[in-house]
């Protein structure tokens, strides 16, 4: 019954698994991943690389094996941390999940609350000595083996942190701003000047409706047209009489006029 528990446990979290859910969670091409694998010195092809990432039960699924497993995760130490100066880590040829969980706290630089964050979105609660005994050697006294379950959580967890729930590019993208815009605010603001403002407090009226006007034009035009009397003749001429009249009388009282009557009495 152990055994056959065990052997449960292999294929629920497997180098296969783990190395999907990398590539989803980075969102690397597969030229991102061979280059990940160049990193710790190991050339892989992509036809190895694709059946590395197939499920088991599809066509041309190959295990993976644990040494190719820890070159790769060698490699993401260098792609997220940089190489370091002196010897290169070795990849191992046994894996555990402590190893390998591990090697992801040191890729991705976490500290303990940064785990327990990542483990707690999975739904996974624990304690910050429970976590420390993982990651101690094998051999030390509060050494705890990785259980299949929370490696598998964590990797769910940090799947939603980076991947799932990660803002998109569209919500990121800074605002545009044109060469015009920028040009406009450079501007320094002018004043209105006196004729302007004058012309700006100019109250305009409100012409009327387009209805209102043909109506008033439909009264107009029933209006009677007004005839001219015969007595509007005289009236004229007597305006006109009494206009130049008063235009004689003006000129008989200028200083010409006296001068002109003057001489002739003396005549």
């Amino acid at each position: 019954m152990r055994a056959l528990f065990s052997s449960v446990r292999t294929l629920f979290v497997n180098n296969n698994d783990i190395l999907r859910r990398l590539r989803y969670t980075f969102d690397f091409s597969d030229t991102k991943m061979i280059g990940v694998f160049r990193h710790a010195e190991l050339a892989v092809t992509r036809v190895q690389l694709t059946s590395w990432l197939k499920k088991e039960e599809e066509s041309g699924y190959i295990r993976m094996p644990d040494f190719e497993m820890a070159s790769f995760l060698n490699g993401l130490i260098i792609e997220k941390r940089g190489r370091q100066e002196g010897d290169q880590p070795v990849a191992e040829k046994r894996l555990n999940n402590n190893i390998i969980f591990r090697k992801l706290k040191i890729a991705l630089n976490l500290t303990a609350d940064d785990i327990l964050i990542i483990l707690k979105l999975a739904g996974v609660r624990l304690s910050k000595h429970e976590l420390s005994a993982l990651f101690r050697k094998q051999g030390h006294q509060n050494y705890r083996e990785c259980q299949d379950q929370v490696l598998r959580n964590f990797l769910s967890g940090l799947q939603s942190q980076m991947r799932d729930k990660a803002p998109s590019a569209k919500a990121n993208k800074p605002e545009r701003t044109t060469a015009t815009a920028v040009a406009s605010s450079d501007k320094p603001v002018r004043k209105p000047s006196a004729e302007k403002r004058q012309a700006a407090d100019v109250q305009f009226v409100v012409d009327k409706p387009a209805g209102e006007k043909r109506d008033a034009h439909k009264h107009e035009m029933k209006k009677p047209a007004l005839r001219k009397s015969s007595t509007d003749k005289p009236a004229a001429k007597k305006v006109v009489t009494e206009t130049a009249a008063e235009e004689t009388v003006i000129d008989t009282n200028s200083v010409w006029a006296k001068a002109l009557a003057k001489s002739t009495k003396k005549s």
